[in-house]
């Protein structure tokens, strides 16, 4: 690990200022992922600015809806009552990534910022686009098999690894940001990026600006839910696919839907064309292997992850009958 400078402000102005100015400062918050990375090599900062004296810890109504802190941790909001009450679908999710331990100081905001567990992003004398632009791209040719089949790029086939980011896109969750220029609001489906020619970019957050929390607004999924998640292990492990579904019925028939994937692409893949689809639909088996279809256009595999052409819709499917109360 490199030497590095330590500040730890209490107010967001100074933490801005601190990051704004100096290209190689990083925030602290949890460092569940942060720390690893330094400890490997991987991303070498020379500042850390710690924010964990911030007030971003607060879960709190916001008209019929939630503003979630950035700093609140995936366990206090996993087991918040009104976020189980009225958006169940995020504590699903949540509780399925990492271990308790792990989720206890894991913040929102150091959720959303987590980086790709590509084994050649972590992989110092391995060629990698995200870590060193211009290297080249390992993943292509070599062991792909966790790798993206939406939205890839010749320069990078990683994915987004968060279990919690694939239940926000779904929800549709606003991302409120500070920085110098002032404060903003962007939809969470614009805050990740696609890798395109630029992979080392995660998400589009400028220099300095800092997450302060999460909105989500009045939903009306609060029944029928279900987050599915495929993995070599049953614990502590990323999703090789993973589905979040939120669906809203009147008897059998689905008047709306909420859907994304995980472990299939560099950001939480929306499926606006399957919610389409299911609205006005009666739930059921042939119609849940349509969605699927569909949700599967334009997915494209490489030497080492082609199961996933058939899990990724079997995983749909399975997700859809469960929230539909029709799982066996």
């Amino acid at each position: 690990m490199n030497q590095f400078q330590y500040t730890r402000p209490v107010d967001a102005a100074t933490a801005i200022k601190s990051t704004a100015k100096d290209p190689a400062a990083s925030f602290l918050a949890g460092g569940t992922n942060l720390v690893d990375l330094m400890k490997m090599g991987v991303v070498m900062p020379e500042k850390l600015v710690d924010i964990n004296l911030l007030p971003f810890r607060k879960i709190e109504p916001v008209g019929d809806g939630l503003r979630i802190g950035a700093l609140a941790t995936n366990t206090a909001v996993a087991m918040d009552p009104l976020v189980q009450k009225k958006f169940p679908l995020l504590p699903l999710a949540i509780n399925a990534g990492a271990s308790a331990q792990l989720r206890n100081v894991a913040t929102v905001g150091g959720n959303m910022m987590q980086r790709t567990r590509c084994p050649y992003f972590f992989d110092t004398l391995m060629p990698c686009n995200k870590r060193k632009p211009g290297s080249g791209c390992g993943a292509l040719q070599g062991y792909n098999r966790m790798h993206a089949i939406f939205g890839a790029s010749e320069n990078c086939i990683a994915v987004n690894p968060s279990d919690m980011n694939v239940a926000l896109a779904a929800l549709d969750a606003l991302v409120h940001i500070s920085g110098t220029k002032g404060a903003r609001t962007i939809k969470f489906a614009d805050f990740h990026r696609l890798p395109g020619d630029h992979p080392e970019l995660d998400n589009n957050l400028q220099r300095g600006e800092l997450i302060t929390a999460i909105e989500l607004k009045a939903s009306p999924f609060t029944k029928n839910i279900a987050y599915l998640k495929v993995r070599d292990r049953s614990s502590y492990a990323f999703a090789l696919v993973s589905a979040a579904v939120a669906l809203h019925m009147e008897g059998k028939t689905i008047t709306s839907a909420a859907i994304a994937m995980g472990g299939v692409a560099h950001k939480p893949w929306r499926l606006q064309s399957v919610e389409m689809f299911l609205k006005g639909k009666t739930a059921g088996e042939d119609v849940f292997k349509r969605a699927a279809s569909i949700a599967m256009e334009g997915a494209k595999a490489f030497e080492y992850n082609k199961f996933k052409l058939k899990l990724a819709p079997n995983t749909l499917i399975q997700a859809l009958k469960t929230a539909a109360g029709m799982a066996s």
